[in-house]
This record gives C-alpha cells, sequence and structure tokens, in this order.
C-alpha cells in the first residue's frame, strides 16, 4: 500500500527556513518523479517543485524560484523541500504527490504558516 507522510511545517517568521519532509512507504521514490504542491486559504492547489526520476531534474514554480530547493535521499526513501526567505504568501498546507500510471497519491499535507 503506498502511502505518503509529510512533516516538517509549522510557524516562521518572515524570511525564515523550513525543511519539509515526504516519507514513503509501499513504493521505492527513486522511480518515481515526486511532486510538492500547496493549497492557501481559499485558492486552488497549485504546483510548487518536482523532481523527476533518474536523473534527479528539478523544476521549480516562479513564484519560489530561487528560494526552494527539492531534493531525494534515496537511503531514507524520502524527499525533501528546504524553503528559505520564506513570505506571508508562501502560507498554505504543503502536499506531496507522486502519480503511479493514472493514480495520484497524496499525503495528508503539513501546515506552513508565515507570519510576525
Amino acid at each position: 500500500q503506498v502511502q505518503l507522510v509529510e512533516s516538517g511545517g509549522g510557524l516562521v517568521q518572515p524570511g525564515g527556513s523550513l525543511r519539509l519532509s515526504c516519507a514513503a512507504s509501499g513504493l521505492n521514490l527513486d522511480y518515481y518523479a515526486i511532486g510538492w504542491f500547496r493549497q492557501a486559504p481559499g485558492k486552488g492547489r497549485e504546483g510548487v517543485s518536482c523532481i523527476k526520476s533518474f536523473d534527479d531534474s528539478t523544476f521549480y514554480a516562479n513564484s519560489v524560484k530561487g528560494r526552494f530547493t527539492i531534493s531525494r535521499n534515496a537511503a531514507e526513501n524520502t524527499v525533501y523541500l528546504q524553503m528559505n526567505s520564506l513570505k506571508p504568501e508562501d502560507t498554505a498546507v504543503y502536499y506531496c504527490n507522486v502519480r503511479i500510471g493514472l493514480y495520484d497519491y497524496w499525503g495528508q499535507g503539513t501546515q506552513v504558516t508565515v507570519s510576525s
């Protein structure tokens, strides 16, 4: 059974940093592209970043480019999202995602709040 568990969210002041984790069970993350998405109150879910399989190429939304870094740790079967220079507009629930065939798997999400 595929399961994704996000952690690492919290309350941080503007300009601060957080590192989110997406731990997987039931699959080897090395073989799949993994995405981070976020959903702010009253808004739709948006893609934040993605790391592809095999070559680990990465992609970022323009709103986070230069501030966020996605990475993969094969030994821990975990994907990370390092978030620096956080802004109030980064406040959202963050989810990781993997698509296997036609099915999307999501974690339960972790809340990130950027506020002074």
